[in-house]
């Protein structure tokens, strides 16, 4: 990667964790774009995860699901011991993590969040999730996404 990091590689720099960045190139615009982003990286879909901001009883969550499946918002309620979840506001989530949609990594956010991480993550040795910017994703072990957002793991994603 060139220039200044973003602030999720930042973070994985001076914690020392090992990891991989990837840039891609799929139009934000485009139908499927989770499966298009693993096809451009030649990785498994299933290996790639998207971050959502949401809403947990009015307080906003961090949730990580595979790009494969939808979020459960009931499953996603009940793991943090919540009744109702919905999607964020998009600027309030851009605010509480400093990045805009689209690039919204689950490391380095300008607002620490609780976070739910999909527990199909753990079945596979690294993943992958935005890196903070839009065409640019971080790889990562699992176990050391969950460590650096302090999340909860939970089955959160429908098929």
């Amino acid at each position: 990667m060139t220039g200044r990091g973003t602030p999720a590689t930042v973070l994985l720099a001076k914690r020392g964790i090992a990891h991989r960045t990837h840039s891609y190139d799929v139009p934000a615009e485009s139908p499927n774009y989770g499966a298009l982003v693993a096809a451009a990286l030649g990785v498994a879909p299933g290996r790639v995860f998207k971050t959502l901001v949401t809403e947990v009883d009015g307080a906003l969550t961090v949730a990580i699901v595979p790009v494969t499946g939808e979020l459960d918002l009931k499953a996603l309620a009940a793991a943090v011991g919540g009744k109702r979840a919905t999607l964020a506001d998009r600027g309030a989530a851009e605010r509480a993590t400093g990045y805009v949609r689209g690039g919204i990594s689950p490391l380095g956010q300008r607002k620490r969040l609780p976070t739910v991480l999909d527990a199909s993550a753990l079945e596979h040795d690294t993943v992958y999730v935005s890196a903070g910017r839009r065409g640019l994703q971080v790889e990562l072990a699992p176990t050391d996404l969950v460590a650096l957002t302090d999340a909860h793991t939970a089955a959160l994603a429908t098929a």
